[in-house]
């Protein structure tokens, strides 16, 4: 990644984690690469806002579950500040509503505790840079959570404004966000819709710029809460 290789200073991560074994674990990953430093840790997500305060970093890698603040809550705070820090969410996927709440959030990604030591390593360089880290198979697994009959996510209010929000796309363009939702790689949406993959990238741009997300997942999201949103004119 050039971009990363032409940064003067290294990446500076803020680890949160209530498991101080596993704060020192991710500490030795990260401060083990020539490009990433640990500016900072915390235990829980009061503490997070404040080392974020403090130490400005560049990315935080948040714990979903931690005693009295949660993961959830504190990263709604932190990206709700001017010029935040990108959130990489650490999970065990025994929380995948956290998860999904943290997404809805702004953060960029999610990665699972036990990733190999590498892995995490690209994943706070790719949020540092704006790129959404999600595995499609654990995408799969966190839009099914969303979808799910009792999911708290799937809200009378949260349907309402998704479909309110989709209203704004023109047909194709909904076209291109359902079949987004559907987990379709941009070759596969321009086959079902019969067009270019360069209108399908134009098309994608245009539903995340009227949206207002970042990532697939967030749309997927966005579409699912919508449920019959095809019927939205």
């Amino acid at each position: 990644m050039d971009s990363h290789q032409q940064r003067a200073e290294p990446l500076r991560v803020l680890v949160v984690d209530d498991d101080q074994l596993a704060r020192l674990a991710l500490r030795l990953v990260i401060d083990g690469e020539p490009d990433l430093t640990v500016a900072a840790e915390a235990a829980d997500g009061d503490g997070a806002l404040t080392e974020v305060d403090r130490h400005r970093p560049d990315v935080v890698l948040m714990d979903v579950r931690m005693p009295g603040r949660d993961g959830l809550s504190a990263t709604r705070d932190i990206l709700a500040r001017p010029s935040p820090p990108a959130v990489l969410m650490l999970t065990t996927f025994d929380a995948d509503e956290l998860v999904l709440g943290a997404l809805r959030a702004g953060a960029l990604g999610f990665v699972l505790k036990d990733t190999p030591s590498a892995r995490i390593a690209d994943a706070i360089r790719s949020v540092a840079a704006g790129e959404p880290v999600l595995s499609p198979s654990v995408t799969a697994r966190v839009i099914a959570a969303a979808t799910a009959p009792h999911s708290s996510y799937v809200r009378a209010e949260t349907r309402e404004d998704a479909r309110r929000r989709l209203a704004a796309l023109t047909d194709r363009e909904r076209d291109t966000a359902h079949a987004i939702a559907d987990g379709l790689a941009n070759p596969d949406i321009a086959a079902r819709l019969g067009i270019s993959v360069a209108t399908v990238k134009a098309h994608t741009t245009a539903v995340f710029a009227k949206l207002s997300v970042d990532n697939r997942v967030q749309l997927a999201l966005l579409v699912r809460d919508a449920e019959d949103f095809r019927d939205v004119r």
